[in-house]
């Protein structure tokens, strides 16, 4: 995971703010949505004053993506202000986008505070199986899309990876932290965050109709992300991810996500709409 956000600028003269980068290799055949969210933060980072925190950002998934090719990312600064920058990246494959995002900088400040709550009465993760201990892995595409990624995720209910939440609940919490300790630097601390928002953020949407990864007639795609950094937090430390989806409709959900601190600050907001089908 931190060698794809270890970007590389072009030698291209024309292209003053471009990246190259390359993927994770995914059994699947299709770059993973949150790499490419953490390394649009990362190269739209490398133009902004490091006095400048990403605050936000909002981007749409324009095309699957190839892991087996590199990715080109170019840097349009479209606006800086005293406080605010603004910046807008998109990620490039064979001359086409597939993705596109703007994300706002902001140098740090005092104001008002005021966050909603953690909820109450949610085991600590040292208290809950890790999913290596919940599911099989006989599967080889299991082994790697579960076990072998950079990311831990401890469910508070029963995963749905194999089988279906029989409660059909539109909300579920998890624990979630990147596996190894990764530095101190905050940039890659909110790229990584970006890039772990995006692996269980659909689920809220499956719960609620009783529908598992495993079911071969599942369709998903993510159409558009936002992401709100409310306050720095570490990636590489555990992370309440609180979802929920308040609508789907259309052939198409909405799932909204708050991460939590172990302490209980309100680190990040997120909201992603993606297309959902099941058929025949």
């Amino acid at each position: 995971m931190l060698a794809t956000l270890d970007l590389t600028p072009t030698h291209d003269p024309s292209e003053l703010d471009a990246f190259v980068g390359d993927s994770e290799p995914m059994p699947h055949g299709r770059v993973f949505g949150g790499q490419v969210l953490a390394q649009c933060v990362i190269a739209a980072s490398r133009t902004v004053d490091p006095d400048r925190a990403v605050h936000s950002m909002h981007g749409y998934f324009l095309r699957p993506g190839d892991p087996d090719q590199q990715i080109v990312f170019t840097v349009d600064r479209i606006h800086d202000g005293r406080s605010f920058a603004a910046r807008r990246t998109q990620a490039f494959q064979e001359g086409q986008p597939i993705f596109s995002m703007i994300a706002s900088f902001q140098r740090r400040e005092e104001g008002l505070e005021h966050f909603a709550p953690m909820p109450e009465g949610i085991p600590q993760p040292e208290d809950l199986p890790a999913i290596e201990d919940r599911i099989s892995f006989e599967h080889p595409l299991t082994r790697r899309l579960i076990q072998d990624r950079p990311v831990e995720l401890r469910h508070v209910s029963a995963p749905i990876y194999l089988a279906p939440d029989p409660q059909r609940s539109a909300s579920q919490a998890l624990w979630i932290r990147v596996r190894r300790p990764i530095g101190d630097d905050p940039t890659l601390h909110a790229a990584v965050l970006a890039y772990m928002t995006d692996i269980s953020i659909q689920e809220p949407i499956l719960r609620a109709h009783g529908q598992a990864w495993a079911n071969p007639r599942l369709k998903l795609a993510s159409l558009d992300t936002a992401l709100w950094w409310h306050r720095p937090g570490r990636a590489d430390e555990w992370l309440l991810y609180v979802q929920e989806s308040p609508s789907a409709s259309s052939g198409r959900g909405l799932a909204t996500g708050r991460l939590y601190s172990q302490g209980g600050d309100l680190v990040a907001s997120v909201a992603q709409e993606v297309v959902v089908r099941i058929g025949a």
